[in-house]
């Protein structure tokens, strides 16, 4: 019997986990809206964290190609979709969140904010980018599009990410060091991202190497 591979045992049901791991975030949320545990500014915390899990989930995603580089686990290439659409799912309860709750979806007020905040315009303007990502991310849509198309269109998750990260920064006015953090990683994936990136050998052959 072939052996398996060291990471393999990892991909038995780790998909519905992960499912129920991004679905977690909001069923906290939800928990602490219920027991009113949302601080003295409940609107503005369900801004805050729908916003900060769509960036955490996005940077995921874009994490997937390097970590499959790394560990040569191929397996993990079946997740970046469902990440890449939880991120979308959070950007767009922050959005709502923010349409409703912040502005009860008054058009003029949303408008205004968006042209006095740049902060604001950076973070809708990403959220619209994410929306055609979203919308072509099944099969059907792949083979659609075609695979060159559908490539150059989803390149622009990197504008997406980068927007969704300078949105967090200047929204911040104080203590800065958090989305510095988030800032630093996304450049640490668009580095790592790189084919020159690649000289060595992936991390999975020194498992196999250990196993003989």
């Amino acid at each position: 019997m072939d052996k398996l591979h060291p990471l393999q045992w990892l991909s038995r049901g780790l998909k519905p986990l992960l499912f129920l791991a991004c679905l977690l975030p909001l069923l906290l949320l939800l928990w602490d809206a219920f027991h009113h545990s949302l601080g003295a500014n409940p609107v503005e915390e369900i801004i805050h964290r729908t916003g900060l899990w769509a960036l955490r989930l996005l940077l995921l995603t874009l994490a997937i190609t390097p970590l499959r580089r790394l560990t040569g686990w191929n397996q993990l290439i079946r997740l970046r979709r469902m990440l890449g659409l939880y991120s979308f799912f959070y950007a767009l309860l922050h959005f709502l969140a923010y349409g409703w709750l912040e502005h009860t979806f008054r058009l003029p007020l949303i408008l205004q904010d968006v042209v006095e905040h740049p902060y604001v315009a950076l973070g809708f303007s990403s959220f619209l980018l994410l929306v055609p990502l979203a919308a072509t991310s099944t099969n059907r849509m792949i083979r659609l599009l075609g695979g060159r198309r559908w490539q150059r269109l989803h390149r622009l998750v990197y504008l997406c990410a980068l927007g969704a990260t300078l949105h967090y920064l200047w929204l911040v006015k104080v203590d800065t060091r958090a989305p510095l953090l988030y800032l630093a990683l996304l450049a640490l994936l668009l580095v790592a991202r790189m084919p020159l990136f690649w000289s060595g050998a992936p991390v999975s052959r020194i498992f196999q190497r250990a196993g003989k």
